[in-house]
């Protein structure tokens, strides 16, 4: 057996491991991708009632 068979156990080791380094902050990443998936909504709600589809 080869020492790279497993990688991946030792990969989420390390990943978790090591500390953050001031990168990109995941929080704010999610309240943006929040806004988008609501206006993505509004928007397709006025789309299908324009329409006439509902």
């Amino acid at each position: 057996m080869t020492a790279s068979a497993h990688p991946a156990p030792l990969a989420a080791a390390s990943a978790s491991a090591r500390p953050r380094t001031g990168g990109p902050d995941d929080r704010r990443s999610e309240l943006v991708e929040q806004i988008a998936g609501w206006a993505l909504a509004v928007v397709l709600a006025m789309l299908v009632t324009r329409l006439g589809l509902l």
